[in-house]
């Protein structure tokens, strides 16, 4: 099949929705998206970006494939276990969407290199699982004035935001407590959710329909069900963004 039937054929379902259109699509395909962790979250999200059509997938990761992932991390198999997840993650979404770019990067994003990491990224999909790193990346995004989608989740509740300071809070001024030491529960489900919710604020931003979710965080709260949008505000004495305009 010729590359533009296909083209046309694939993404025909999508193309429909209300300001999406052909424009949309092709803002979609000349757009590079970084995913950072293809853990539970990066997989949902990555998944639905290469079917989507985002032009430049770029999924960085740096650990090997555990059994203890593979509840929620859905584009492994059990015969993967001990093998980097990042080239692993390419293969499969490549088999998804062969017409798009897909780039696998096992470097470990530390303050020093995540700059450089995003380097041309239209957005940054924020999927990692401590602190520590976020806050690398919290900070790259803000120097290289590139969005970035956060989500984070724990047992049945997950938390969702679109950064872009100085419009918006940066993610450390509404996330400061350190991580606990002991790992948090993770259903499946779970990160799938918030995974893909981060997906659809990835396709908002880029076709430019909707609103994102500035100024915002999405609370999901899983058992009750319930979810909430409260909003955030910058924090006057954040040690990453004070001071920019």
């Amino acid at each position: 099949m010729p590359r533009s039937k296909r083209h046309t054929e694939r993404y025909a379902r999508q193309i429909d929705t209300p300001g999406w259109g052909a424009e949309g699509q092709k803002r979609l395909g000349a757009s590079h998206v970084f995913v950072a962790g293809i853990g539970g979250l990066g997989c949902a999200a990555a998944t639905y970006l290469a079917a989507a059509g985002v032009g430049k997938l770029t999924i960085c990761d740096c650990d090997l494939l555990e059994l203890s992932n593979l509840n929620r991390q859905v584009l492994y198999s059990t015969v993967d276990v001990g093998s980097p997840k990042a080239p692993l993650a390419a293969a499969r979404l490549r088999a998804l969407n062969p017409d798009i770019e897909i780039i696998p990067d096992l470097t470990e994003i530390d303050h020093a290199n995540a700059a450089g990491l995003i380097g041309d990224a239209t957005v940054v999909v924020d999927c990692l699982d401590n602190l520590e790193t976020r806050v690398a990346l919290n900070r790259a995004a803000i120097a290289t004035r590139v969005p970035m989608v956060y989500a984070a989740c724990s047992e049945l509740t997950g938390h969702l935001s679109f950064l872009r300071p100085p419009d918006t809070p940066c993610l450390e001024c509404f996330v400061s407590r350190l991580p606990p030491a002991v790992e948090p529960a993770i259903p499946g489900v779970t990160p799938a959710t918030m995974g893909s919710l981060q997906a659809m604020e990835v396709v908002k931003y880029l076709t430019g329909i909707g609103e994102p979710l500035a100024g915002r965080l999405l609370i999901l709260e899983g058992t009750e069900p319930r979810i909430d949008v409260i909003q955030i505000e910058r924090d006057p004495d954040c040690p990453a963004c004070r001071g920019l305009s």
